[in-house]
């Protein structure tokens, strides 16, 4: 199968499955603190979906056991929420998916845990811009490849490594649809992107190397080195003008 051309009805019912997702985020970010665990965040995220007649993307996918993804100071994605109590000046990435009318939003915030390091400071800070750059890059009649290119020079000139394992991907229907969206490489490649393509952009930024390996659990990816790393995340539609983000 190609990619998946939405129509306008569709885009807006991702558009209310967008929204659940960040309303999501923001109560989740608003928790954040030394003293809490990951699990209650998660706890957190489950009773708001089901506020919201919403299904978490991620609960059960390939066996994964939570609603949510939480991600801490070297650990990349993936991570499982459970009893890890945050402490000051960790770093936490958190990725929500959900299920709305048959329809998918995932989006990712990475968060500073009260008072971080100037490195973890401007990794985030690198991290969400070279969201934006990708999202920019995003445009009716451009190459797939130029959002990758885009995320690869922010990160890379403010001294950071896109991950290279892990990739942002379409969106629809199925939480991963084609195509692969990854966070570096040449511009001009790839298919030319076209309106009514949905898509999540999501890069992952390595404050050392790029290589990533996974733990014993099977599910959460750790960089290679030890060093921090951060995630941004937005589903967006390619409009005849700029993207529009949808979890939002």
């Amino acid at each position: 199968m190609g990619i998946i051309i939405k129509s306008p009805n569709e885009i807006n019912i991702m558009r209310q499955a967008g929204r659940i997702v960040a309303t999501i985020l923001a109560a989740l970010k608003s928790e954040v603190r030394s003293g809490i665990s990951t699990g209650m965040l998660d706890a957190i995220a489950t009773r708001m979906f089901q506020e919201y007649g919403a299904r978490a993307s991620f609960n059960g996918y390939r066996g994964f056991p939570a609603s949510i993804c939480t991600s801490v100071n070297e650990e990349v994605v993936h991570g499982r929420p459970g009893g890890r109590v945050l402490q000051e000046g960790d770093l936490i990435a958190i990725d929500v998916g959900a299920i709305y009318n048959g329809f998918q939003g995932d989006a990712a915030i990475t968060v500073g845990v009260g008072q971080i390091s100037p490195e973890a400071e401007s990794l985030i800070d690198t991290t969400r811009r070279s969201l934006e750059a990708g999202i920019a890059a995003a445009r009716e009649g451009a190459r797939l490849s130029d959002i990758s290119a885009a995320i690869q020079l922010c990160a890379e000139s403010n001294g950071f490594s896109p991950v290279r394992q892990y990739v942002g991907h379409g969106i629809g229907r199925q939480m991963h649809e084609k195509p692969e969206i990854p966070n570096f490489g040449p511009p001009g490649k790839g298919p030319i992107l076209k309106r009514g393509m949905t898509l999540a952009l999501e890069p992952m930024i390595n404050a050392g190397g790029w290589a990533t390996k996974v733990l014993p659990d099977r599910w959460t990816v750790v960089t290679a080195d030890g060093s921090l790393s951060a995630h941004f995340e937005h589903t967006i539609a390619i409009t005849n003008g700029a993207a529009e983000i949808l979890t939002v």
